[in-house]
């Protein structure tokens, strides 16, 4: 198993005042060659956005976004019809394909939104605009992953254009939670939201990710109570 391991103090990092975002891979003003994305993951943005302020409307093509709330409300809107309101216990994934227009605002004026967004590269180019929504808190079990995301419509969590799967887990300190690799070859990016976790011999804290290549399953020791992300991508 090949490991490559992000600590969170060495994100980019971005400071708006309204807006304040850690960068795992390069994005926007933040620049590293070394961390141009990991497979198909482009990007994995830790975004802190003030009350009532946010994104205005700004346009994306041919990327699969994925946005994953933490705390407060988020309000998106779009150019295909779509607005509304993404809080804590759902995701969303909007598929840019041919070209859409959206923002992204603080749904409450009284306190700050916290999301992660996550940007994958398609393996369609020009497919038609779409979104999806989905409460996610009811499809998770205590102490095991399980899925969010995936490349097929009727399977569980949404879906985007790409051999991709995403796990969520919520363990119990003490617990040892494994996965397995959906495609041979595939590489699985972890991201610990919060909590401390154990891979082999790397030691995970918060916001920590670790790209895991040359794996066919792998096990997730929790050394405390802890929120992880798992984002299979082909590379």
């Amino acid at each position: 198993m090949k490991t490559t391991l992000h600590k969170a103090d060495t994100r980019g990092n971005a400071d708006h005042g309204w807006l304040k975002s850690k960068h795992t891979f390069s994005f926007a003003n933040y620049y590293n060659p070394e961390r141009m994305g990991f497979g198909a993951l482009r990007v994995i943005n830790d975004d802190f956005v003030e009350g009532s302020r946010g994104f205005g409307t700004h346009p994306h093509r041919d990327m699969e976004i994925i946005s994953i709330p933490t705390s407060g409300k988020l309000a998106h809107k779009d150019t295909i019809g779509t607005d509304g309101i993404i809080e804590s216990g759902e995701i969303q994934v909007m598929s840019a394909g041919t070209g859409i227009a959206h923002s992204e605002m603080n749904g409450n004026a009284g306190e700050p939104v916290r999301f992660f967004q996550i940007w994958v590269m398609p393996n369609k180019q020009g497919v038609a605009p779409r979104y999806q929504q989905l409460k996610i808190a009811d499809m998770l079990k205590p102490n095991e992953f399980g899925q969010i995301l995936s490349p097929n419509p009727d399977d569980a969590g949404v879906w985007i254009h790409q051999d991709a799967w995403f796990h969520m887990g919520n363990l119990d300190k003490g617990v040892t939670a494994p996965y397995s690799l959906k495609n041979k070859g595939d590489g699985v990016y972890v991201f610990v939201i919060e909590g401390k976790v154990k891979i082999g011999e790397q030691v995970l804290d918060t916001r920590d990710g670790l790209g895991i290549e040359d794996a066919d399953a792998f096990d997730v020791e929790a050394l405390e109570d802890s929120r992880v992300l798992l984002m299979e991508v082909p590379m």
